[in-house]
């Protein structure tokens, strides 16, 4: 008798097993994309809407989005990635350096794609040396680095009198760091005479850019997420001084800048999407090389109007 009733219980919970295997989640196929973007401004928002099309274009209402916005703190950026890991998405879409960061931190599985991200191997602890294209771990993506030595000789195209360039830029930004050490050396070897001028975050901006204004001829700012964030901040400092601005990026010289050797955003974006359905679709992110966007020149008409500046063929007014 008491074989038996062994028997019937080992069969009851088989079944149950069984039912609560039958009423989990269904593999139906679906996919959820965790975005998490570092501060709301109109070069990483044009990043997002163009991963989100590509992606959509390509996978319809197979795809969910939960996105995240971090208002531009790296803390918060963290808390963001830990809860999508804790959620099981399938994918993360990183949308700048910082946010690329605090997701290669909190997983090592799920697969990451950066955007507007400027250098991979700077922002991962990549040696140089030891890069080669790809990252080999669980992360790939598009990088918003236009050429820096072509940025640099726009000085002496657009502002022959300059002797004395300012670089202003956040010093929190492996992005913007890295930007300011290469553009720096590219810029001395011009003939410049050229200081760094740093901030901590958006509340030293106005005075350093000040400082930079009082000390310098013109001004560089690479692709800074602080700056893109707080152009007018910017702005309301360098245009009284009579400051020029060449920029790593048209969105801060759309509003504070004369020129920028840009990208479009939305492309790059888009790009990120394309594969980001490759990688949902069985890719292996590792192994994808790290792709960019096609660069052009473009000026802002009503600065450079402003300060008597003539800009020469080859640039395309900022829309």
């Amino acid at each position: 008798m008491k074989k038996v009733i062994s028997i019937l219980l080992c069969l009851v919970l088989i079944l149950s097993l069984a039912a609560c295997g039958s009423s989990g989640k269904k593999d139906d196929g679906k996919k959820t994309v965790g975005i998490l973007q570092l501060v709301q401004h109109e070069a990483l928002d044009a990043a997002t809407q163009g991963f989100k099309d590509a992606v959509t274009a390509a996978m319809g209402d197979k795809v969910t989005f939960i996105e995240q916005n971090a208002s531009g703190d790296t803390a918060t950026c963290s808390t963001i990635a830990n809860q999508f890991v804790s959620e099981g998405v399938d994918m993360i879409m990183a949308n700048a350096t910082p946010a690329l960061q605090a997701a290669a931190a909190a997983t090592n599985t799920i697969p990451i794609l950066g955007t507007s991200v400027t250098d991979y191997p700077s922002a991962l602890g990549i040696a140089e040396a030891d890069w080669k294209g790809h990252t080999g771990t669980n992360i790939s993506g598009t990088s918003d680095l236009a050429p820096l030595d072509e940025q640099a000789k726009m000085f002496p195209e657009l502002l022959p009198g300059v002797k004395k360039i300012g670089i202003l830029y956040c010093s929190a930004e492996a992005n913007s760091e890295y930007q300011a050490t290469v553009v720096e050396a590219e810029l001395i070897n011009l003939g410049y005479e050229v200081t760094r001028f740093s901030f901590s975050d958006s509340n030293d901006l106005a005075s350093v850019t000040a400082t930079a204004c009082a000390n310098s001829d013109a001004l560089y700012v690479p692709t800074d997420n602080t700056v893109a964030a707080y152009p007018e901040t910017v702005n309301n400092v360098a245009l009284p001084a009579g400051v020029p601005i060449i920029c790593g990026e048209e969105g801060i010289a759309a509003r504070c800048g004369i020129a920028a050797l840009t990208i479009s955003y939305y492309d790059l974006g888009y790009a990120t999407g394309e594969m980001a359905v490759e990688i949902l679709n069985g890719a292996d992110a590792g192994s994808m090389d790290i792709r960019k966007a096609p660069v052009t020149k473009k000026f802002n008409a009503d600065i450079c109007a402003q300060l008597g500046i003539t800009i020469p063929d080859g640039y395309v007014a900022i829309g």
